[in-house]
């Protein structure tokens, strides 16, 4: 008589792991509770229990214990959500892909960029990258934290936008693209009258700002230049990393100012709304860096994107003509 030799846990797992548990642990982590996730996958309530008995055998403890205020993750159970939740992104990028394949493209790529990320290289990068090899292309647009937090999510699949110590550094790489100077903009009958003379510190602080909130890189860097000056910074009129809204405000107002990255700037002085007064300042932005998952197998299309970034990057600054 044979014994059975017990499955391992991976095994176990990929033998009996199917896509309705993962969409039940997702919709459990989305509500917290039974009745609601079970409302959500329009399954009986007797149906839900059923399943995370099921994935409770399959992982050999509790996932979630239980209280009147719903259910609670354990330690397994919160790896599991984690988990499943890095699984349906991969099942859904897998569904992208095989769409831009019938198609006729060769692979679908989530990109996150921050607004103060040239739209010139933008649009140039994206046609080369479906010109060359036929990848097509999502872009989403967001503050480097909250791309951060989709990529750490599997949401999207790459990130262009300033290094930052909040992500865990085993689980993401950076790689430096090119350096940001800062540059002050205002209406173009006020870049006028500042050529007349550049202003002191004091005056400058007591102009009408736009800012960028404190907490993004260049928020803070502006803080820190009033301070070494030893002048108070200034209170911003209005609080936005909006470059549509910074434009808006600025061609309205001629009393104004905000400062941005200088080809960032650049570009939107070229459509003559806004002018660039013609000051270097003494400091550099965080580098713009390609942000990206370390994963086992880099994704095809990820690298060609890198690879044209990179060559379009050493060509010259993103506000420098690119032939």
């Amino acid at each position: 008589m044979q014994t059975s030799i017990p499955l391992s846990t991976a095994n176990r797992l990929a033998s009996r792991l199917k896509p309705r548990h993962l969409s039940f642990l997702h919709a459990l982590q989305h509500h917290g509770s039974l009745t609601r996730a079970a409302a959500e996958l329009a399954i009986s309530q007797p149906a839900a229990t059923k399943t995370l008995m099921e994935l409770e055998d399959m992982f050999g403890a509790p996932l979630f214990t239980r209280s009147r205020h719903g259910l609670h993750a354990t330690p397994l159970g919160r790896l599991a959500l984690v988990r499943a939740q890095h699984l349906l992104q991969d099942l859904e990028q897998w569904g992208r892909e095989v769409d831009a394949l019938r198609a006729g493209h060769s692979a679908h790529l989530n990109v996150g960029a921050i607004p103060f990320v040239s739209g010139s290289l933008l649009a140039q990068a994206i046609a080369l990258l479906n010109q060359r090899h036929g990848v097509t292309v999502t872009l989403q647009r967001a503050t480097t934290d909250q791309l951060l937090q989709q990529l750490e999510r599997h949401e999207i699949d790459c990130v262009i936008g300033r290094a930052s110590g909040g992500a865990s550094a085993r689980s993401i790489q950076h790689e430096m693209l090119y350096p940001q100077r800062p540059a002050l903009i205002a209406h173009p009958r006020l870049v006028r009258r500042l050529l007349h003379g550049r202003p002191t510190w004091p005056e400058l602080a007591s102009m009408r700002w736009i800012l960028p909130s404190p907490a993004t890189p260049i928020g803070n860097m502006i803080i820190e230049l009033f301070v070494r000056a030893q002048v108070q910074p200034p209170e911003p009129i209005v609080e936005t990393y909006s470059l549509e809204v910074i434009e808006g405000l600025i061609a309205a107002d001629d009393k104004l100012v905000s400062i941005i990255p200088q080809d960032i700037a650049q570009e939107m002085a070229r459509q003559g709304r806004v002018a660039m007064a013609p000051w270097l300042f003494d400091w550099e932005l965080p580098p713009m860096s390609l942000i990206r998952l370390a994963r086992d197998i880099p994704l095809q299309a990820e690298t060609q994107f890198a690879q044209i970034l990179r060559e379009l990057c050493a060509q010259g600054q993103p506000s420098d003509p690119i032939q």
